[in-house]
Order: C-alpha cells, then sequence, then structure tokens
C-alpha cells in the first residue's frame, strides 16, 4: 500500500525532538508498505517553493524549506503553517497514495491532507495528537470568534472525510466522538516507549554525572521538552525554589527550547536557584536522551492548568517509561491515573508548590521508593506502551484493516503484552545513591 504521511514537524532520532512519524512510518515501510512523508524542512533559513528529496528508515521524505520556530511570533507561526499547507497537498496527491495519513497539529494539516486525498481518491486517516480548537481555546489563544468558528470547521471537515481517525490519548478521543465521529472508528495509539532507544549505557551515564561537578551522585529531577506556553516550565523552576529549602543537594536539569526558555532562566536567576538548583541546557538530539534519562533519578512532564492538556500524550512521559524512571508530572487526567494505579511516579499538587516540594524530596531522599518507581515505570512500557506494540494498532488503522476487526476506542489499562527481560532500574544508571518527559513535546 502507498501511503503519504502528512506531518509538518517530521524528525528523526538524529533531530530533537518528537519521533512518532518516523518510528511509525519506517515499521509500516518494514511492512513492505511504500511511505512518503510530506514535511517542512524547519532549519531552512529562508522559505522556498523548491523540495527536496531524501531516503531513511525505508521512507521516501520530501521536504519543503519552511523555517519555523516556538520563538516566532503567533503570526509568523500562522504564515508557516499556511505555506506548507498551500503546497503539500498537490505534493502528496503526486505520490498517488492509497491512504493519505495527515497528522495533526497544526490544524491547517487537514487542508493539504483533504486535497491529497480528494485529488487521489484514496482513504484518508486524521491523526490528531492535540485537540483543536480546543485547547488554544482554554489556553486564551484563540479569541476572535471568527477564528474559532473557522477552527471549528476546519476540524469538523477533517472529522467528515475522515474513514478513521487515530488520537493519542483517551481524552482526545472523547473530545473527537463529541464532534459526532463514530466511535467504532477511533482507535487510540498514544506516543510509546521506543525500549531499543533506552537500553541500558552505564558507563556513559556514569561519565555524564562524573564530567558535572555540580551533579555527581545527588539526586537529579530531569525535564527534556519545549519550553512554550502550554508547558509551563517555570512551574519547576519555583518547585526548585522549595525544594532547596528541603534538602540543598537535589538537582534539577532542564533540557529543552521554545519561546519561554530565556523566562525560565531569568526566573531562576531572580529566585537565587540559577547553577545552584536548576541547571538548564539547550536542546539535544533525540538519540542523546538515554544518557540524560539514565542519569535521572526522576523524569518531569509539566503542563498549565487547563483542562484540556490533561489529556496530553507528550513524549517525555513515555520516554521516562522507556528509561525505567519514575515520572513526576503536575497534571490530572489519564496519565495520573497511570501513576496512582501503578506506582510509577508522583502527581505533584500544581497550586500547593510546598506540598509539591516536600513529597518529591521525600521520595527523592527513598532509595526503595526509586527502586520500585523504577520497576513500575519500566513494567509500563513493556508491558502497555512498547512502540511495537502500539504499532499494531496504528498498522490496522492506517491501512483500514481495524474496520473490518470492529475498532474502538481503546482502554490503554486493559493493554497487556509479554514481558520481555530487560536490565533493572539500578542497572541502567550504575547509581549508588539511586540503587534503585506535538500530544505536547
Amino acid at each position: 500500500m502507498r501511503i503519504a504521511y502528512l506531518h509538518q514537524y517530521y524528525q528523526s532520532r538524529d533531530q530533537a525532538g518528537g519521533t512518532r512519524s518516523f518510528e511509525f512510518g519506517r515499521r509500516l515501510a518494514e511492512r513492505g508498505h511504500e511511505v512518503h512523508v510530506i514535511t517542512t524542512d524547519s532549519y531552512a533559513d529562508r522559505p522556498g517553493l523548491r523540495w527536496r528529496e531524501t531516503d531513511e528508515g525505508g521512507m521516501h521524505i520530501h521536504w519543503l524549506p519552511v523555517p519555523y520556530s516556538n520563538n516566532m511570533s503567533y503570526a509568523r507561526r500562522i504564515a508557516a503553517f499556511g505555506q506548507f499547507a498551500a503546497a503539500a497537498g498537490t505534493r502528496a496527491a503526486r505520490v498517488k497514495p492509497d491512504v493519505v495519513l495527515a497528522s495533526s497539529t497544526p490544524l491547517t494539516i487537514v487542508v493539504p491532507g483533504l486535497l491529497a486525498a480528494g485529488l487521489a481518491r484514496s482513504r484518508f486517516v486524521f491523526e490528531v495528537r492535540d485537540l483543536w480548537p480546543e485547547v488554544p481555546i482554554e489556553m486564551g489563544a484563540l479569541k476572535n470568534p471568527l477564528a474559532r468558528f473557522l477552527a471549528t470547521q476546519l476540524a469538523r471537515a477533517g472529522y467528515r472525510r475522515a474513514d478513521h481517525v487515530i488520537a493519542l490519548s483517551p481524552g482526545m478521543a472523547e473530545g473527537v466522538a463529541r464532534h459526532g465521529f463514530p466511535r467504532d472508528r477511533i482507535a487510540v495509539v498514544p506516543n510509546a516507549a521506543d525500549l531499543d532507544l533506552f537500553a541500558p549505557r552505564p558507563a556513559e551515564v556514569a561519565a555524564f554525572r562524573r564530567e558535572r561537578e555540580w551533579l555527581g551522585d545527588r539526586p537529579l529531577l530531569v525535564y527534556t521538552g519545549t519550553f512554550g506556553t502550554a508547558n509551563g516550565v517555570d512551574y519547576l523552576v519555583r518547585l526548585a525554589a522549595e525544594v532547596r529549602l528541603l534538602d540543598p543537594d537535589i538537582r534539577f536539569l532542564l533540557v529543552g527550547r521554545g519561546a519561554h526558555y530565556e523566562s525560565v532562566r531569568e526566573l531562576a536567576r531572580k529566585l537565587g536557584v540559577l547553577d545552584r538548583t536548576v541547571f538548564q541546557s539547550e536542546v539535544i538530539p533525540r538519540s542523546a536522551l538515554p544518557v540524560v534519562l539514565g542519569a535521572a533519578s526522576i523524569s518531569s512532564s509539566v503542563v498549565i492548568d487547563v483542562p484540556g492538556l490533561q489529556d496530553n500524550s507528550a513524549n517525555k512521559f513515555f520516554d521516562a517509561l522507556a528509561a525505567g524512571r519514575p515520572i513526576a508530572i503536575n497534571h490530572g487526567g489519564w496519565q495520573a491515573d497511570l501513576i496512582e494505579e501503578t506506582g510509577a511516579g508522583l502527581v505533584l499538587d500544581p497550586h500547593d508548590l510546598q506540598a509539591a516540594a516536600r513529597l518529591l524530596a521525600t521520595r527523592l531522599g527513598d532509595p526503595q521508593w526509586l527502586v520500585d518507581a523504577g520497576a513500575a515505570a519500566h513494567r509500563l512500557a513493556t508491558q502497555r506502551f512498547a512502540r511495537d506494540l502500539l504499532f499494531e494498532e496504528f498498522e490496522r488503522a492506517v491501512t483500514g484493516s481495524a474496520r473490518t476487526a470492529t475498532p474502538r476506542v481503546i482502554d490503554l489499562r486493559d493493554r497487556r503484552a509479554p514481558e520481555p527481560r530487560q536490565a533493572s532500574p539500578g542497572d541502567i544508571t550504575g547509581d549508588e545513591r539511586e540503587t534503585r518527559d506535538h500530544g505536547i513535546a
């Protein structure tokens, strides 16, 4: 089957960011499908109309130079969305696909998706990574009534034409169903744990800690992701200031990029924790994340207090599971339910920072809890969220075989698979103290 996979922000493991399209796309290619990824070269110096083509992972990648950064103004980002939408539809149609798979965000991906599916008379599969326009409306980013109306109509146009919808969380699936889309044509396929990527690297992890005088064998909370408005990374800086009062040895490492990178740094400076408790680092390739997470005592995934963001399916959450690291979040929703059900991490109070700091400091000072929570996280990775396990449902939705197999909204808590033999969380870090992480990027 020939598949045109439209995703504006495709990334491979050598780049920084989520690699869902790469991981699922290459697996489709391994199954014998012809996969064409239609995407942007967001690192280009200037916009252009000339496509370039590469091959990787058995896929054929079509790149259009459209510079993009979270640091851009809202108007420039809208222009980037529009430029890609205008060119990608005809490009995808030219490969004569049997299936057009359009992955949002941005919601504007619906435009080239529908155009390509119409021109090629192909199946259309809509992958919903974030609910639009619901989330930006809740965040106050989409205030104009006309803009809200148009965004809602665009989303509904995608649902009306879709043969199948892939949602990244149960909450997103419910949001799609509220638009009237049949529940039996919705598959829930969240972001996944890449177990092969996060295999143990004890020597590299030990070197990572040894080379950083500020770290050594101290407890470490890690954040790896976007410094955007929705992420609210300033929460971790304020939390660090409270934690420092309880245990000045605990360290926070914040890795990423985005519009709020400098403001987060300035807040850490203002609160007196920059380069003392809080350390920041620019974005790194995904292939380097295993060492960072291997050095972590606990990883984290945070968002601002907006109801729709509780349905997120952040890569950093699943990366922590794959690395056998407890995960700390500051919101409710399906991930909080999983943590409470399995003991795989912490649900921190989003408002009471002193209570959150006490809980975090207590757990980081408890070697047995770190061992148990890390093991629970890894069980979640292997039994429920392994990439190969989730790919099976993804492929059925894309190819259409799921329609004859009574597709459904999946209860992720019912997922099970045999657990492969893995190294223990303690083996991953080699850290005696422990002996024990688009959706949103």
